[in-house]
């Protein structure tokens, strides 16, 4: 705390007396200011203090069940999941060893409340690998709450299924039926990168994006890695594309893993509806469209 001096002014001067009074009492008052500690739920580095006197309990105190974590088959990433039976803010902090460290994977409950059924995707991870990690959270009863050490292990990564390059990396988004918010955008549904994801504002079974490729493209195969939600919606289940404003081809299979459908077509502006969905803030982690080699 910085104390800010008042301004002096010249003439009489103060008598020392009355300056160690002041300063006496000052002294005395900042001691009786309350000091608060802040917790921020979730957050790794560092990882949550407890004010003082605040006992951190068990998180399997609060577990419904023990934790599951699905790991994709690509061994890149990882879903813990974990219900609660009381309402929390929770997150997963994960890294190769005990440290813990590498990283933290915050709730997919895009409205960061508490609530009791907990999903959340660790991503960037290394095939074949052991990683470590812990559940840790705030209540809604005011308790903080974190877990024993866990670990888990990513398979070995499974050869590309892909029968070419992937058109869709950086193609330019000219439509999409609605955004959540900027860290939502359309955009992260084809940068490459599964830890950023489109998402619509509730479009539900009426999501859709058009991505112009910059040139004609025959396509062979199309996959759409659908974003989800804890309580499991925003799932897109199949999906069409409509190519140049034309035919429309499909319904091709999605989900939350990658499944790669066959396709024959050509065109340079495909639109991508959602078919089927489980309903909600629909949208996708990643869309691929391959070309033909």
């Amino acid at each position: 705390m910085t104390a800010v001096p008042g301004s002096r002014q010249f003439g009489t001067p103060t008598p020392f007396s009355a300056v160690g009074s002041a300063v006496t009492t000052l002294l005395r008052r900042l001691l009786l200011v309350p000091v608060t500690v802040v917790v921020l739920a979730g957050c790794a580095e560092p990882a949550a203090t407890p004010s003082a006197g605040q006992e951190v309990l068990p998180a399997e105190k609060v577990f419904v069940e023990t934790p599951v974590v699905e790991a994709d088959a690509s061994g890149t990433s990882a879903t813990l999941r974990v219900s609660t039976d009381i309402d929390m803010a929770c997150a997963v902090v994960f890294g190769r060893d005990e440290s813990l460290g590498e990283g933290i994977a915050t709730d997919a409950d895009m409205g960061g409340g508490a609530h009791a059924e907990h999903q959340a995707v660790m991503r960037g991870l290394e095939p074949d690998t052991e990683y470590f990690y812990r559940v840790q959270g705030s209540g809604a009863d005011g308790n903080l709450y974190r877990s024993e050490l866990m670990s888990f292990r990513t398979p070995a990564a499974e050869a590309s299924p892909t029968p070419g390059a992937n058109a869709a990396l950086g193609a330019e988004v000219v439509d999409v039926s609605s955004e959540f918010s900027d860290t939502y955008a359309a955009a992260g549904a084809v940068d490459g990168n599964l830890g950023s994801e489109w998402s619509s504002a509730g479009d539900g079974d009426d999501a859709s994006i058009t991505l112009d490729l910059g040139r004609p493209v025959s396509v062979v195969g199309v996959a759409l890695r659908s974003r989800s939600m804890s309580d499991g919606t925003a799932v897109i289940e199949t999906f069409t594309v409509t190519v140049d404003g034309g035919e429309t081809y499909g319904p091709f299979d999605a989900g939350t893993a990658a499944v790669v459908n066959e396709a024959d077509f050509t065109g340079q502006v495909l639109r991508i509806d959602a078919e089927t969905t489980s309903g909600g803030n629909t949208g996708a982690a990643e869309i691929e469209l391959y070309e033909a080699p």
